[in-house]
Protein backbone atom coordinates (compact mmCIF):
# COMPACT_ATOMS: atom_id res chain seq x y z
CA UNK A 1 0.00 0.00 0.00
CA UNK A 2 0.87 3.51 0.28
CA UNK A 3 3.80 4.99 2.55
CA UNK A 4 4.39 8.78 1.85
CA UNK A 5 1.02 10.72 0.82
CA UNK A 6 0.44 14.33 0.52
CA UNK A 7 -3.20 15.89 0.15
CA UNK A 8 -3.74 19.06 -1.64
CA UNK A 9 -6.30 20.54 -2.90
CA UNK A 10 -8.35 24.26 -1.98
CA UNK A 11 -8.36 25.68 1.26
CA UNK A 12 -12.03 25.00 2.32
CA UNK A 13 -11.96 21.73 0.67
CA UNK A 14 -11.64 19.29 3.65
CA UNK A 15 -8.19 18.48 3.13
CA UNK A 16 -7.28 18.00 6.47
CA UNK A 17 -10.05 16.30 7.73
CA UNK A 18 -9.63 13.99 4.64
CA UNK A 19 -6.14 13.90 6.20
CA UNK A 20 -6.68 12.99 9.65
CA UNK A 21 -9.35 10.01 8.46
CA UNK A 22 -6.38 8.43 5.80
CA UNK A 23 -4.04 8.75 8.86
CA UNK A 24 -6.74 7.20 11.30
CA UNK A 25 -7.06 4.41 9.24
CA UNK A 26 -3.27 3.47 7.82
CA UNK A 27 -1.55 4.97 11.09
CA UNK A 28 0.85 6.71 9.08
CA UNK A 29 2.24 9.80 10.85
CA UNK A 30 0.22 12.92 9.74
CA UNK A 31 2.01 16.55 9.53
CA UNK A 32 -0.14 19.78 8.70
CA UNK A 33 2.27 22.23 6.62
CA UNK A 34 0.21 24.75 8.21
CA UNK A 35 1.38 23.50 11.83
CA UNK A 36 4.76 24.15 10.58
CA UNK A 37 5.01 27.41 9.12
CA UNK A 38 2.34 29.03 11.48
CA UNK A 39 2.85 30.18 15.16
CA UNK A 40 0.31 30.51 17.92
CA UNK A 41 0.74 33.90 17.75
CA UNK A 42 -0.21 34.25 14.00
CA UNK A 43 3.46 34.85 12.55
CA UNK A 44 4.81 32.21 10.53
CA UNK A 45 8.60 30.50 11.07
CA UNK A 46 11.33 31.57 8.31
CA UNK A 47 11.40 30.33 4.87
CA UNK A 48 14.51 27.97 5.90
CA UNK A 49 12.94 27.02 9.39
CA UNK A 50 10.08 25.59 7.34
CA UNK A 51 12.20 24.14 4.54
CA UNK A 52 14.28 22.44 7.35
CA UNK A 53 11.25 21.32 8.94
CA UNK A 54 9.35 19.71 5.73
CA UNK A 55 13.26 18.21 4.48
CA UNK A 56 13.48 16.53 7.66
CA UNK A 57 9.94 14.94 7.58
CA UNK A 58 10.73 13.55 3.53
CA UNK A 59 13.80 11.70 5.10
CA UNK A 60 11.55 9.49 7.22
CA UNK A 61 10.22 6.79 5.33
CA UNK A 62 6.21 7.06 6.56
CA UNK A 63 4.01 10.11 5.99
CA UNK A 64 0.60 12.15 5.00
CA UNK A 65 1.56 15.69 4.42
CA UNK A 66 -1.36 18.01 4.17
CA UNK A 67 -1.06 21.29 2.88
CA UNK A 68 -0.88 23.46 -0.77
CA UNK A 69 2.16 25.48 0.13
CA UNK A 70 2.56 25.91 -3.64
CA UNK A 71 6.01 26.84 -3.58
CA UNK A 72 7.18 23.32 -1.96
CA UNK A 73 4.81 20.41 -4.00
CA UNK A 74 7.01 19.59 -6.79
CA UNK A 75 9.75 18.67 -4.33
CA UNK A 76 6.96 16.98 -2.08
CA UNK A 77 5.75 15.01 -5.54
CA UNK A 78 9.27 13.93 -6.19
CA UNK A 79 9.39 12.18 -2.33
CA UNK A 80 5.75 10.85 -2.21
CA UNK A 81 4.18 7.65 -3.60
CA UNK A 82 0.47 8.54 -3.51
CA UNK A 83 -1.28 11.96 -4.20
CA UNK A 84 -4.75 12.74 -3.10
CA UNK A 85 -6.11 16.08 -5.18
CA UNK A 86 -9.41 17.46 -3.57
CA UNK A 87 -10.36 19.35 -6.47
CA UNK A 88 -14.34 20.59 -5.44
CA UNK A 89 -16.22 23.16 -6.63
CA UNK A 90 -15.56 26.29 -5.55
CA UNK A 91 -19.03 26.98 -2.84
CA UNK A 92 -18.43 23.61 -1.14
CA UNK A 93 -14.76 25.17 -0.70
CA UNK A 94 -16.56 28.85 0.66
CA UNK A 95 -18.47 27.14 2.50
CA UNK A 96 -16.09 24.38 4.32
CA UNK A 97 -13.90 27.26 5.00
CA UNK A 98 -16.89 29.26 6.55
CA UNK A 99 -18.11 26.24 8.69
CA UNK A 100 -14.22 25.54 10.55
CA UNK A 101 -14.51 29.74 11.73
CA UNK A 102 -14.72 29.43 15.27
CA UNK A 103 -13.57 25.39 15.83
CA UNK A 104 -10.50 24.59 17.40
CA UNK A 105 -8.83 22.56 14.84
CA UNK A 106 -5.47 20.15 14.96
CA UNK A 107 -3.91 21.37 12.06
CA UNK A 108 -3.60 24.95 12.81
CA UNK A 109 -2.45 26.71 15.91
CA UNK A 110 -5.42 29.36 16.62
CA UNK A 111 -8.89 29.54 16.24
CA UNK A 112 -10.38 31.92 12.86
CA UNK A 113 -11.97 34.30 14.22
CA UNK A 114 -13.68 35.17 10.87
CA UNK A 115 -13.17 34.06 7.21
CA UNK A 116 -11.16 37.60 6.33
CA UNK A 117 -11.60 38.40 2.87
CA UNK A 118 -8.22 38.09 1.93
CA UNK A 119 -8.27 34.64 2.72
CA UNK A 120 -11.93 34.48 1.27
CA UNK A 121 -10.36 35.97 -2.14
CA UNK A 122 -7.50 33.64 -2.19
CA UNK A 123 -10.22 30.42 -2.51
CA UNK A 124 -12.01 32.00 -4.90
CA UNK A 125 -8.97 32.43 -7.03
CA UNK A 126 -7.69 29.12 -6.56
CA UNK A 127 -9.25 27.04 -9.13
CA UNK A 128 -8.04 29.64 -11.97
CA UNK A 129 -4.74 30.61 -10.25
CA UNK A 130 -3.19 27.30 -9.02
CA UNK A 131 -4.85 24.68 -10.16
CA UNK A 132 -3.87 24.58 -13.51
CA UNK A 133 -0.20 24.48 -11.83
CA UNK A 134 -1.09 21.42 -9.47
CA UNK A 135 -2.69 19.68 -12.86
CA UNK A 136 0.73 20.86 -14.44
CA UNK A 137 2.97 19.25 -11.88
CA UNK A 138 0.71 15.86 -11.74
CA UNK A 139 1.33 15.39 -15.36
CA UNK A 140 4.97 15.57 -14.46
CA UNK A 141 4.83 12.95 -12.08
CA UNK A 142 2.33 10.74 -13.61
CA UNK A 143 4.04 7.45 -12.50
CA UNK A 144 3.57 8.31 -8.90
CA UNK A 145 -0.35 7.31 -7.81
CA UNK A 146 -2.46 10.23 -8.60
CA UNK A 147 -6.04 10.03 -7.36
CA UNK A 148 -8.28 13.08 -7.79
CA UNK A 149 -11.85 13.63 -6.45
CA UNK A 150 -14.20 15.76 -7.67
CA UNK A 151 -17.14 15.40 -4.85
CA UNK A 152 -16.80 15.36 -0.76
CA UNK A 153 -19.09 11.88 -1.62
CA UNK A 154 -16.06 10.34 -3.83
CA UNK A 155 -13.22 10.92 -1.30
CA UNK A 156 -15.52 9.59 1.39
CA UNK A 157 -16.57 6.20 -0.37
CA UNK A 158 -12.83 6.04 -1.19
CA UNK A 159 -12.23 6.33 2.79
CA UNK A 160 -14.88 4.33 3.03
CA UNK A 161 -13.56 1.56 0.96
CA UNK A 162 -9.80 1.72 2.12
CA UNK A 163 -10.98 1.24 5.79
CA UNK A 164 -13.04 -2.10 4.81
CA UNK A 165 -9.16 -2.60 3.21
CA UNK A 166 -7.39 -2.04 6.53
CA UNK A 167 -9.66 -3.87 8.72
CA UNK A 168 -9.60 -7.50 6.45
CA UNK A 169 -5.95 -6.80 6.45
Amino acid sequence: MFQKIIVIGSPGSGKSTFSRQLRDITDLPLYYLDMINHKPDKTTVSREEFDGRLSEILSTDKWIIDGNYQRTIEFRLEKCDTVFLLDFPLDVCLSGAAARVGKKREDMPWVEEELDEEFRQWIVDFPNEKLPEIYQMLDKYSGKNIIIFKTRQEADEYLQKLEKEYRND
